[in-house]
């Protein structure tokens, strides 16, 4: 238990938890409801060849490994060569490090998740909706609802299930704030908004060689993610919704 008191005593463990914490939740905020105001949208969509056309290419990022993701974030945001920078030249301003400026390198990491992950995880909601009974909507029809009162009196609550099992899965990956992304984005200048557990892991762990403290902190990270499925399924059954089981 040494590792455990060592991690908990540490002066940085307030600091990655709340880096940790802080950019999962804002993917949450923002990524969680998005797929489903995408699918909401397409499911609109009467043209079939339109509809597939925005189906594929917002599928697309979805098939990008992260390393190439980082790679475009790199040509649009770099200082040098990078293509908002170039803009900010041609109109006689100064390039800014984005990606090494605190105050821009976390909407940076929500904004290439939700761009990466809308179109794939609005599938589900799209599966879900084709279950819905047409006749319900022909009813709404006949009441005068228009397609926004439709959408939030039928089309919402028909799909609530899949929405109440994506959330407590994703509760239960609260702690994962996307190592990879972190990884391939971040530098020293930013790790006070952007060092989480898993970065720290791979750096005490891997590069320090302190595998035994590396994997404490790992199974710290493990146990809080299963308490925080395990409560949100809780909730969710407490509400009266489908839980995970």
């Amino acid at each position: 238990f040494k590792h455990f008191i060592n991690f908990f005593n540490s002066y940085f463990f307030w600091d990655i938890m709340e880096n940790t914490i802080m950019i999962s939740l804002w993917k949450t905020l923002w990524g969680f409801p998005a797929p489903i105001l995408l699918a909401l949208l397409i499911n609109e969509v009467r043209h079939t060849f339109f509809k597939r056309t925005v189906q594929t290419i917002s599928y697309l990022p979805h098939f990008l490994s992260m390393v190439i993701v980082a790679g475009l974030v790199y040509v649009v945001l770099g200082v040098q060569g990078g293509l908002v920078n170039h803009v900010v030249r041609l109109f006689g301003g100064e390039p800014q490090n984005f990606l090494g400026n605190p105050q821009y390198f976390r909407t940076i990491l929500v904004t290439t998740t939700v761009w990466q992950t809308v179109g794939w995880g609005s599938i589900l909601y799209l599966a879900a909706m084709a279950n819905l009974n047409p006749e319900l909507y022909e009813a709404a029809m006949i009441d005068g609802a228009n397609k926004l009162q439709q959408a939030w009196a039928i089309t919402l609550p028909g799909i609530s299930y899949v929405i109440v099992i994506l959330l407590i899965f994703r509760i239960g990956d609260l702690l994962d704030a996307g190592f990879e992304q972190i990884l391939l984005l971040y530098s020293p200048s930013v790790y006070e908004v952007a060092d989480i557990i898993d970065t720290y892991v791979y750096r005490a762990g891997l590069l320090s060689l302190k595998y035994s403290f590396g994997t404490a902190v790992g199974l710290f990270k493990s146990l809080l993610s299963l308490i925080l499925l395990l409560v949100a399924n809780k909730v969710a059954h407490r509400l009266g919704h489908t839980g995970i089981w």
